[in-house]
């Protein structure tokens, strides 16, 4: 049951932010698109990777064994990918940053509510790279925790920030 409402709420969500991205957003020039596509393609990633949070509770909480066998056999050979996801998601988001650094800042003003939200998402991106780095090198308890927990703040912050208008 779960796990339907969590896949819909997913679907909603990136389709609810390809229309907001791509009919509710001015399209000035070709570097603001650039930054919407890279913005765009970095939060379904994102999306993706936080995921296996959800994965690993439905693991955990089914009942139905080949559930729970399906569900490990993929998150075992999702985890190669996580990292990689996540590399390649900030690397876009660097882009998209840069892009509207010096196109969008000087227009709206660089503390804009929407900017500010976005150096706030932005820290908290390299906070969660780096609890997930540390997670990586040596996994504990808290390591998993504060991993887990900074990329949902993250996600909630960045989710915001996309939703402020310009």
């Amino acid at each position: 049951m779960y796990h339907r409402i969590w896949t819909v709420t997913n679907v909603l969500l990136i389709i609810g932010s390809i229309i907001h991205i791509w009919f509710f957003r001015p399209h000035d020039t070709t570097l603001i698109v650039i930054s919407q596509f890279l913005a765009q393609t970095a939060m379904v990633l994102f999306i993706f990777n936080v995921n296996m949070y959800f994965i690993f509770l439905l693991i955990r909480k089914t009942k139905q064994r080949k559930v729970k066998i399906r569900l490990a056999t993929f998150s075992r050979y999702f985890m190669k990918w996580h990292i990689k996801i996540a590399i390649t998601s900030t690397l876009l988001i660097v882009g998209h940053s840069w892009i509207n650094l010096f196109k969008i800042g000087p227009v709206i003003g660089y503390g804009h509510i929407k900017m500010l939200m976005g150096y706030t998402s932005f820290i908290f991106l390299l906070v969660t790279l780096f609890a997930g780095y540390l997670r990586h090198k040596k996994a504990s308890g808290f390591r998993k925790k504060s991993h887990r927990i900074t990329a949902m703040i993250f996600t909630v912050i960045f989710l915001v920030h996309m939703l402020i208008p310009v």
